[in-house]
This record gives C-alpha cells, structure tokens and sequence, in this order.
C-alpha cells in the first residue's frame, strides 16, 4: 500500500495533538501565572534514495509532535491589592513545599493565602518541646504563607514561611535554575525539576506584593496558530483521499 496513507494518517493525528496544545493555552489566557506551551515537531524518520548522478537525496517518512516546551518568558503585572498576592519581576519561581510527601514544587502563579498550622509548642530556647502540668504537649496554632491547597510557600532562607504581621510583606523566596528547559508540569499550575534542570538556587527576580503576574499567552497568536493546525489537519485528510484515489485507479487498470 502507497506510504502517504500512513505519513497523512500521521499527520493528522500530530496536528490534534498541536490543536490540544494551543487550545489549553486559549483556555488558560486569564489564569495568573500561567505560561504558554510550544509544540515542537521533528522527523519520524528519513531514508535516502538514488538522485541525479547518484546524488543521495532525503526522503521523509512523516512527522510528530516531539514536545511541548513551555514559554517562561514573563507575563504583565496586574495590581489586585491583596496582601497575600505576590508576582515575581523578572526571572525565577516560587517555591511550594508539600508537608505530606515532602515535594517541593514551584510556580510563578503567586495568589496564596494563609492557612491554620498546629505544632507542638517549644521552650523559648527552642530546646525542648514545651509540656503542660499533666506532662502533656503543648499545642500552638501558627499561620503559614500556602497555596490554598495544603502546600507552604519557601521564603528566601529556603524554610516555610511562617505569618507573624498578616498585613505585612513576607520574605517569600525566588528560586531558579540554570536550565528551565524540560521542566515537568503539573496540575495547579505547577512545575518539577528533572535532572537536566541542575540543582535549584536562589533567583534574581523580586518580589512585589499586592500584584499577580497574568498568562503570558498572546491570543492572537494562538487563534492563528489554531488556524495553521486546522489547515494542516485538512490538508492531510485530503492526502488520504488523494492517496485513495490513487490506488483505486491502479487497481481498476489492473483489473
């Protein structure tokens, strides 16, 4: 059977695949924080064949979505006049600590809230753990700088960031990489190293309080793109017909 069934077949699927891409980055355009995916395609495979003067020439077999990378490029800053708002100027993420699995995460989506933590209260020295009369711990209730969805927010010395003054700015942290390429997305908005991102490090972007950063996607170029990926999906399909008709043509002059 004639190879262009299979390469258009292909085709098609990669460009739904582009389409899903795009159209998650059209439907996160409001979502602080956010940054937009690239799809990036490459080659399924190439041979060569006899040219001109036995010239090798390339011939392609298909193509397919390899990745989708992820903009870090910044977003706009909108000012909300929330205490527990925060956007990052210039490069760099939030860090989200997880107390159930120990997971850090990070982010650049900075709309936290604070959330009710109980520990068992130490002596002044920080020494011991503190007991009432009865030989018992003594509970403590603190609030902490969090998502809103169990995580604590990193401060810039790398712990938790523990709420005295609630109207206060916080010494939330910026942390970065060297790398950002590759980095794992994850619900919420969040994103996990991986061994090619290097060891973390403190960033260089600011913290400015009372603001979030918007989605970096650009609209208009995304209603394009959509565009591009449904020509390109057509174009296919009608290969599949063309390369149908093809065939029924060579198998009517066999006959």
């Amino acid at each position: 059977m004639n190879s262009s069934f299979f390469t258009a077949a292909v085709g098609a699927a990669q460009q739904q695949l582009r389409l899903n891409v795009q159209a998650n980055n059209i439907a996160n355009v409001n979502t602080y924080g956010f940054k937009a995916q690239k799809p990036t395609f490459a080659s399924l495979m190439y041979g060569n064949v006899n040219g001109v003067n036995n010239q090798r020439l390339p011939r392609g077999s298909g193509a397919k979505m390899a990745m989708d990378g992820t903009d870090f490029s910044g977003g706009a800053i909108a000012n909300t006049g929330r205490t527990q708002d925060y956007a990052i100027n210039g490069e760099g993420f939030f860090g989200l600590y997880d107390p159930t699995s120990g997971e850090v995460s990070y982010t650049r989506d900075g709309s936290f809230t604070l959330s009710e933590f109980h520990r068992q209260k130490r002596t002044e020295d920080g020494s011991e753990a503190e007991l009432d009369e009865n030989g018992q711990p003594v509970m403590e209730t603190v609030y902490m700088l969090s998502d809103g969805l169990g995580r604590f927010v990193l401060n810039n010395r790398g712990a938790v960031t523990e709420v005295t003054d609630s109207e206060a700015k916080q010494p939330v942290g910026v942390f970065d990489f060297t790398n950002t390429d590759g980095m794992t997305r994850t619900s919420e908005n969040r994103y996990i190293p991986t061994g090619k991102n290097g060891q973390v490090r403190f960033g260089t972007g600011t913290v400015q309080q009372g603001a979030l950063e918007v989605s970096n996607t650009d609209l208009a170029e995304q209603i394009t793109k959509v565009i591009e990926a449904q020509r390109s999906f057509s174009y296919n399909l009608r290969m599949v017909t063309t390369s149908d008709e093809l065939e029924s043509t060579v198998n009517n002059l066999r006959s």
